[in-house]
């Protein structure tokens, strides 16, 4: 098991700056499915040492901003409980007859 980041869509303003990023964690564990998704908001510099052309983004790299961002750790450990109880949940539901 290992978690997989996506990027669904970026947003940019008119200068071709990225301003959002749409991104979803996920993993899977036989026929269960762990996921987080949200968004992260940027404010582009242009003249910024390392700064990227919207065209020449890779989604590799989109995935280290939003990584950089969030707590990445935090949601990756998230993903991993959430499959513990699909797993092996704790309540459990029906009626005895």
């Amino acid at each position: 098991m290992a978690v997989t980041w996506t990027i669904s869509n970026l947003e940019r303003n008119t200068d071709g700056g990225v301003v959002v990023a749409h991104w979803r964690a996920s993993d899977v564990d036989g026929d269960h499915v762990g996921t987080s998704f949200s968004t992260c908001s940027f404010t582009p510099d242009s003249t910024a040492e390392g700064y990227t052309d919207f065209a020449d983004i890779t989604e590799a790299q989109a995935i280290l901003w939003v990584k950089n961002t969030v707590d990445a750790d935090a949601i990756e450990a998230s993903i991993v409980s959430q499959l513990e109880e699909l797993n092996a949940p704790l309540i459990l539901t029906g009626v005895p007859w």
